[in-house]
């Protein structure tokens, strides 16, 4: 009987701890991130925007990984931009606000043509996840879902070590964007 009660005990402890480690997925996506902060990506979830194509396709609905860059001695006009067929398609709403960020929320939002049907020439990995960008003073944010780039059902091609790579060639993209908005008058 005590040899009984020593296996459900041992059970038992082993059972919780396994229930705290986290799944795969958990940590493909958490090696993601923190390759992403260190490459100065900024990661953050947010609840989705509600100019933002979320969960379901439905505007504002769920979470969404945004991915930030700050670019410094860089004044950029505040608008927006959604992926429409692969492209950068600008968004003018004055009504709608941004539930992230509250500094902005009392500003319009004006249509900017800068990137109008600019390709998003990303990773074939991360570019059927990407939704909006958001561009404001000294920042270029992008919103994707990033858990469906480590998830092995979205993206059966993930390899741990083109995470670099591709997060390198992102920040290439948004650092170009930047540049071509900052361009534009």
């Amino acid at each position: 009987m005590g040899m009984w009660i020593a296996i459900a005990i041992v059970l038992f402890v082993l059972g919780s701890m396994m229930a705290l480690k986290p799944s795969g997925i958990d940590q493909r996506l958490d090696k993601l991130r923190m390759t992403a902060r260190r490459l100065q990506l900024n990661p953050k979830l947010v609840t989705c925007p509600d100019w933002v194509k979320g969960k379901d396709n439905e505007y504002g609905r769920g979470m969404i990984g945004q991915y930030g860059l700050v670019l410094d001695n860089v004044k950029l006009p505040l608008t927006r931009y959604q992926v429409i067929d692969g492209q950068w398609r600008p968004i003018s709403d004055v009504n709608s606000s941004d539930n992230n960020s509250s500094d902005d929320n009392s500003l319009p939002i004006q249509a900017n043509f800068s990137l109008d049907k600019e390709p998003l020439a990303l990773p074939a990995s991360i570019e059927p996840f990407v939704k909006a960008l958001s561009i404001k003073s000294n920042s270029i944010v992008i919103y994707w879902e990033d858990i469906a780039y480590v998830r092995p059902a979205t993206n059966p091609a993930y390899k741990q070590q083109a995470i670099e790579s591709d997060l390198l060639i992102l920040k290439e993209k948004l650092e170009k964007w930047a540049l071509q908005m900052q361009k534009s008058p």
